[in-house]
């Protein structure tokens, strides 16, 4: 069989009249968008319109809900409660789900944002209220995560995990991200950032920065669009995954494969 993988990007983080990323053009290469609920990025014209856009092209839809922190793009540690980020991750995914009923769909996956997504991965209380918000939320969400606290609580909590490739990002033999203020943090270039994908998708395999080889099982590789050449990048990424003979999906589709091949 071939292996099928969903190409996912962040979408909708513009607010107001300010845009951050070329959605439009994403959307014509991902399968799957992580959509600002409007805490960190986003406001209801901006979650309508890329919900209704995601519709039209056959894109999954995530809710993607940060800390409430427009000014910092939520991207700082806004030192809350367990209980104020599961009501926090409550509201936002309500919010999507709004628009997603109105369109005729539903919210497939969440994959929190920033620091949040950060903080999920080390902090048991964190990962626990998160977990449990989208299991009482609707407990066929798939929780989109690396391995760490979330993807052992929301597994807890009965719900799929979907674990995520960060492909433009160095890895640490433990399956965590080197840290940005570490040298080396962030990939820049385009060739060596497709080969890893390349690896990471057919191989199962990443080169961690100590120059190991990691074993990795990915569901979903994550793409950017927000920086100088990511849109190009992005679309290189998609043509020599299909060109190897993978298939993208939507995340539902993917999980529902995984669980078939089970």
């Amino acid at each position: 069989m071939n292996p099928i993988i969903d190409l996912v990007a962040d979408l909708g983080e513009g607010f107001g009249a300010y845009t951050i990323g070329d959605d439009s053009e994403l959307l014509e290469i991902v399968s799957s968008a992580n959509i600002a609920c409007g805490f960190h990025a986003g406001d209801p014209d901006i979650m309508a319109a890329t919900v209704g856009e995601c519709v039209r092209r056959g894109v999954g839809i995530g809710a993607h809900p940060g800390f409430p922190d427009l000014r910092g793009f939520g991207r700082r540690d806004m030192g809350l409660s367990a209980g104020e980020v599961q009501n926090d991750v409550v509201y936002q995914v309500g919010a999507l789900n709004g628009f997603a009923a109105f369109h005729g769909t539903k919210v497939t996956h969440l994959a929190p944002h920033g620091r949040l997504g950060n903080l999920v991965a080390v902090r048991a209380d964190y990962a626990q209220a998160v977990a449990e918000a989208a299991a009482r939320v609707d407990n066929e969400l798939v929780v989109v995560a690396q391995e760490g606290e979330l993807a052992v609580a929301a597994r807890a909590a009965g719900l799929d995990v979907a674990i995520v490739g960060i492909v433009d990002r160095a890895y640490q033999e433990d399956g965590t991200l080197v840290p940005r203020s570490q040298p080396g943090a962030v990939l820049h270039d385009p060739a060596d950032i497709v080969e890893r994908t390349l690896r990471m998708v057919v191989d199962g395999k990443i080169r961690c920065a100590n120059g190991a080889d990691m074993d990795i099982d990915v569901d979903t590789v994550l793409l950017h669009g927000d920086n100088l050449g990511a849109v190009g990048l992005a679309r290189l990424i998609r043509s020599e995954l299909i060109s190897a003979g993978v298939r993208i999906a939507p995340l539902a589709e993917v999980m529902d494969a995984r669980k078939k091949a089970a």
